[in-house]
C-alpha cells in the first residue's frame, strides 16, 4: 500500500516526464501546511531561473504573521512569480502542480500567475 506522499510523488513524476518532452520552462508548485513555494525551472530542468515563496521576508511582512497557508497568500505568490519570470525573459511555461490537486491554493496561484501575464 502506498502512502499519500508516495502517491503524490508518483503522479508528479508522470507529469514531469510529459513536460520534459515539451521543451518549455516549468513552473513548479509545492505547498506545505504553513507556506507555498513556486519555482520556474529552465527548459532542460537543470537550474532554477526564478522562485518565490511565502517564507520570503518581504512577503511575510506583507501578509502578516501566520498567513502563509491561505489562498490569498498563494495568489500573491502567483503574481510575484509571474512578475519575476517576465523580468527574467520567460513568457511561456508548463504548469507543474507536483501531484497536488488543482484546487484551493494551487488553483489560486495558477490563476494569479495567468492574470499577471504568464502563459500556460
Amino acid at each position: 500500500m502506498m502512502t499519500k506522499k508516495e502517491q503524490r510523488l508518483r503522479r508528479s513524476r508522470q507529469t514531469r516526464l510529459r513536460i520534459a518532452q515539451q521543451g518549455v520552462a516549468r513552473l513548479s508548485v509545492f505547498r506545505s501546511n504553513l507556506h507555498i513555494y513556486a519555482s520556474v525551472f529552465s527548459e532542460d530542468g537543470s537550474k532554477i531561473l526564478v522562485s518565490a515563496s511565502t517564507a520570503e521576508k518581504e512577503v511575510r511582512e506583507q501578509l502578516g504573521a501566520g498567513k502563509g497557508g491561505d489562498t490569498e497568500a498563494a495568489a500573491l505568490i502567483g503574481k510575484r512569480i509571474a512578475e519575476k519570470a517576465k523580468a527574467a525573459g520567460v513568457e511561456k511555461v508548463a504548469f507543474d502542480r507536483a501531484g497536488f490537486a488543482y484546487h484551493g491554493r494551487v488553483k489560486a496561484l495558477a490563476e494569479a500567475a495567468r492574470e499577471a501575464g504568464l502563459q500556460f
